[in-house]
């Protein structure tokens, strides 16, 4: 005699075809599809958190370096030169500053320019 799943495996199919709603054809309809379909997109998901989160500090930096471009410092002197000052301002902070507060960010570039190389 076989046991099938019951109500726990009706809950576990809805549940699965619901993480597949909006996807096309066989990939939203059939179960072994749809669950190939969502542990993919998952994976995709997963990675593309980390690319986000790569992708916003390049923003920052790019930013920041036009900001500093702008008072012919180098990035790299600048972070350098933020850490021996001992201002602790990540970089999303520094370009928030840098693109709406231009005058936060030069009294912030007066504390860290005694400390350029």
């Amino acid at each position: 005699m076989r046991i099938k799943g019951g109500p726990r495996g009706h809950r576990r199919k809805v549940k699965l075809l619901g993480l597949a709603r909006g996807y096309r054809g066989a990939r939203s309809k059939l179960l072994k599809k749809a669950n190939e379909a969502v542990v993919r997109s998952g994976e995709h998901a997963f990675g593309g958190r980390k690319i986000r989160r790569r992708d916003f500090r390049r923003l920052w930096i790019a930013r920041l370096n036009g900001a500093l471009s702008a008072e012919k410092i180098m990035y790299s002197r600048f972070i350098a030169g933020l850490k021996k000052s001992g201002v602790i301002l990540d970089r999303k902070s520094l370009s928030e500053l840098a693109y709406s507060d231009m005058d936060g960010f030069k009294t912030v570039l007066d504390v860290v320019k005694p400390h350029l190389n």
